[in-house]
Parts: C-alpha cells; sequence; structure tokens
C-alpha cells in the first residue's frame, strides 16, 4: 500500500470542492488498508435516502482509492422518488424548479450528484463476509450540500442546537415482526410498482408479552441478530418478544442523534438483509394488514445535556420539571401536528394512532404514562432522567425524525413555552388530536413556520410534494372497502 496514499486522496476531485480535508484522507488510507487485510472484495458505499432506505453503489475494493478521493456519482432521481420508486418530479420540462427553488442541479434530466464516502462509517458485514458498507453524504456536482438529504437535515438541526448551547442524547426502542416466508411473489405478474407483497405466516404465536418460553422460540433468530448488531458496533442493549405475533424489540445505548440515525438505517437493512437470508420476512410497516398482527411503534428518548459541563437538564432535585424540561416538552406538543410527517411518514402509519393501544392519537404529556404521547421519565438526581416520545414509527425516516424532536424541543425552550399539566387519561376527549390521516400531516408540515425557518423552504417543499404524490395514488387506488360497500349495491 502507498505510503502516499493519502496525499493522493486529499488532492483529488472531492478536496477541491471542499468535501474532503487531511484528516478524512489519513482515516481513508486506514479504510482501504482494512478492507485489503481483511479481504473485502466488495464495498456498498449508501446514503439514506429520503425514506431512510440505503441505496447506493457496490465497488469492487480496488476502487476505493477513487470513491474517497473523487466521490461516486448516483443519479439524482433517487432522491427525487416515493415510497413505490416511482420518480414524482418532473426531471425533463423543468417546470418543477418553478415552484421548487433550488432544485435546477437535480431536476435537470436525471443528472448525477455524489456519493462522498465517510471513512467514520465502514463496516464489514457479519453476514456478508467478503463485503462491507460505507455509508456516504451526498452533494451535487458543484460541492454544494443538498438541503433534504437525510444526514444534511439532521446536521442543520444538531448545529442550531449546539448553537443554543446544547447537545442531545437519544435513545433508540425499535419494534419489528419477524415471519416465516411462504410466497415470495416471484411470478412475473407480480413484478408491479410497487411489487405484490409477499405472503408469510406466524414465526411466533404473540399475546405473551415478554414470555421467556416465546423467547426460548425465536432465540436462534435474536442471537444472530444481536450478534450481527455487536459486530456492527449498533451496542444493542435488550432483546424482546413484544406484544403481537412474531413481533420483537430491541433497544440501544443512549448516543448523539446521528450517531443513533446511522443504527436505526443499519439495524433495519441488517435485520431485513439477515431474515430474507434465512427465508424469514422481516417488517419495520407501522401496522400490517396481517391478522392479529399488532402496529410497531418507535420510540424515541431524549436528553438535554449544557454543552459545556454535560449536565443533564432534564434532571431535577425535586419532582418539579425543569425549566429545560418543561420547555422541551412544551415545544415537542405545540410542534407535534407539523412534527408528524417526519415521524409517521406513511399512509399506513396513521392507522396506528388508535385508543387504549398504546400508541397517541391526543397530543398530551404524562409522567410515565405509556398512552400520552410524550412519556416523561424523570425522577429526582436520576441522571437518566429523559423524555420519551411515542409517536414516531419504524418507517420513520431517522435523520428527519430526530430533526423534528431537536427543533420541535428548542423551540420551546427559546420561546420560554411552559409545559401545561401533565395527564392521567390521555386518550379523553378534550386532548388535541394528532393528524388522523398522512393528508393532515402533509397540511400541518406545510405551513409550519417553525421548519420553513429552520430548515428552509425548499426542503419544506420537497417533501410536501414527494408525500403529496404518495398520497394521491393512495387516493386514487380502488380499496377492498369501496369493493365491498358499492360492487354488489349499484
Amino acid at each position: 500500500m502507498s505510503k502516499n496514499l493519502a496525499d493522493e486522496i486529499k488532492s483529488g476531485a472531492l478536496a477541491k470542492l471542499g468535501a474532503r480535508d487531511e484528516n478524512s484522507a489519513h482515516l481513508a488510507q486506514g479504510i482501504i488498508e482494512q478492507a485489503v487485510a481483511k479481504n473485502i472484495e466488495t464495498v456498498r458505499l449508501v446514503f439514506a435516502d429520503q425514506h431512510g432506505i440505503l441505496r447506493g453503489k457496490t465497488v469492487a475494493t480496488r476502487m476505493l482509492k477513487s470513491a474517497f478521493s473523487s466521490g461516486i456519482g448516483v443519479p439524482s432521481t433517487l432522491l427525487l422518488k416515493d415510497t413505490s420508486h416511482r420518480t414524482v418530479f418532473d426531471v425533463w420540462s423543468g417546470d418543477a424548479t418553478e415552484t421548487l427553488s433550488g432544485m435546477d442541479t437535480l431536476l435537470g434530466g436525471a443528472s448525477d450528484v455524489l456519493l462522498v464516502p465517510d471513512p467514520t462509517c465502514f463496516h464489514p458485514l457479519p453476514w456478508s463476509p467478503h463485503s462491507a458498507i460505507l455509508m456516504c453524504d451526498v452533494i451535487d456536482r458543484a460541492g454544494a450540500a443538498i438541503g433534504f438529504s437525510s444526514r444534511n437535515v439532521l446536521q442543520t438541526a444538531e448545529d442550531q442546537m449546539r448553537d443554543a448551547g446544547f447537545e442531545a442524547i437519544f435513545g433508540l426502542e425499535v419494534e419489528f415482526q419477524i415471519f416465516q416466508k411462504t410466497d415470495a411473489a416471484l411470478d412475473h405478474e407480480h413484478a408491479t410498482i410497487p411489487p405484490k407483497a409477499i405472503e408469510t405466516r406466524n414465526l411466533t404465536q404473540g399475546w405473551q408479552y415478554l414470555t421467556d418460553t416465546r423467547y426460548s422460540e425465536a432465540e436462534e433468530i435474536l442471537d444472530t441478530l444481536r450478534r450481527f448488531a455487536e459486530e456492527l458496533g449498533l451496542a444493542p442493549r435488550s432483546m424482546e418478544v413484544e406484544m403481537g405475533p412474531s413481533q420483537f424489540e430491541f433497544t440501544f445505548d443512549p448516543s448523539s442523534p446521528m450517531i443513533q440515525a446511522d443504527r436505526f438505517v443499519l439495524f433495519r437493512t441488517m435485520v431485513k438483509e439477515v431474515c430474507a437470508q434465512r427465508g424469514l420476512h422481516a417488517t419495520f410497516m407501522a401496522k400490517p394488514k396481517l391478522a392479529n398482527a399488532v402496529a410497531n411503534g418507535w420510540h424515541i428518548h431524549q436528553s438535554l445535556l449544557d454543552i459545556k459541563t454535560g449536565v443533564n437538564l432534564f434532571m431535577s432535585k425535586d419532582n418539579k420539571l425543569t425549566s429545560h424540561a418543561s420547555g422541551w416538552i412544551a415545544g415537542l406538543l405545540e410542534h407535534a401536528p407539523a412534527s408528524c410527517l417526519l415521524t409517521t411518514p406513511t399512509v399506513n402509519g396513521y392507522k396506528r394512532f388508535s385508543e387504549f393501544q398504546l400508541a397517541p392519537n391526543r397530543i398530551t404529556w404524562g409522567a410515565d404514562n405509556r398512552g400520552a404521547m410524550i412519556r416523561a421519565l424523570l425522577y429526582p438526581d436520576d441522571t437518566a432522567s429523559r423524555i420519551e416520545n411515542r409517536v414516531a414509527d419504524t418507517t420513520a425516516n431517522p435523520y428527519y425524525a430526530f430533526a423534528a424532536q431537536i427543533l420541535g424541543g428548542l423551540s420551546g425552550i427559546t420561546s420560554g413555552a411552559a409545559a401545561p399539566p401533565p395527564t392521567r387519561t390521555p386518550y379523553a376527549k378534550g386532548a388535541t388530536q394528532l393528524p388522523d390521516n398522512l393528508s393532515a400531516a402533509i397540511d400541518a408540515f406545510e405551513d409550519s413556520t417553525l421548519f420553513r425557518t429552520a430548515l428552509g423552504d425548499e426542503f419544506v417543499d420537497y417533501l410536501v410534494h414527494l408525500k403529496r404524490a404518495e398520497w394521491q395514488r393512495y387516493l386514487m387506488t380502488v380499496s377492498e372497502w369501496e369493493q365491498a360497500e358499492y360492487f354488489n349495491l349499484f
């Protein structure tokens, strides 16, 4: 290996664009040397797209030097697709640029953007020993950050938080299901956009929450997922049998928002790929349409630290809210309707908001109350004092969802807002309801002054356009309800 490899990388095209410095060039050299030493044959250069799904290109290991020095081009349309993988922006006529300012470089004929490999996020894959994943940032050909790219959105929110003198620690609780696959839906007529849903049966029976015998039945696959998560550096903490059939939950060590967002997308990808290798199907869908299946939630634990002292600003000396905890809760509650598009981004997710199901449907907070949107776990002198937002589901893009938490909570503190009294009856009729469908969430987000000010009109208009296309496809699809309601009657 050339001793001057780092010098070559730091003098490449990315360095000239300001996207590679001396330190990252030396780290890149170390990654290349590690890949060679571990006999890695292929490296998956990936980024988290607007849905939090990893996309990218796989290259031979010998191409790493070029990737680190010059980046890898991928079509900009990867940033313009809805959940069916359709490109929902007009990339040919240019008309969309009139309403979506700043997107000229992305809407001009499906041009390329550049993946910039992050040498701090290299992960050999334990389920594919000849391969590794290398997380990337996304920039345009001129070297400019793309305002709505996942990591950039979260970085913008974190920067604003640090400018205010704070840093955050987030925790992950991720629910998902693992089913046995009975039909992979590979017949030609199933290759639609999106493809036909595969068919499954349960891996375990449900309704035996935290029962040890149920864990034993799934121990082989859960052990495999835990070991692989540990090898990836994801820091899994607990593995649990959840309430529903074939439903499980993993929790992870607390860490910074960016690290946790990377962990989330890597974990979700790992679970799906490892299960697929074993003839199983893992799903993080919010509410699968399967008999007796239950909804998957994603609970976001969050603490706020003083950036100078490291003191947890949510920790009190008595049973009263600190001013920072009160303001943070107030901000999350105030901006909950607009934030829903970032925490509950699918048509399906709003069908999880139902009464008495340990999922919120109203904008409330409570002290250790699992029915409230915000569950405050705040005890005197407890350094682990934190707030748990239970509104999100596991289809969320974690970078967007975490940005919503930071910006909402921070706005409550900076405006001097105070939390209302806690609720003991989170499903009571008097409380304001969360948006009950994706369209209502889109409208609230579009009208949000907070997100337009903090993240820019480009991001808001982009996401509104993207999600409205998804909502319109849903409205134009003839449902089973319509067929049953009208086919015989008329």
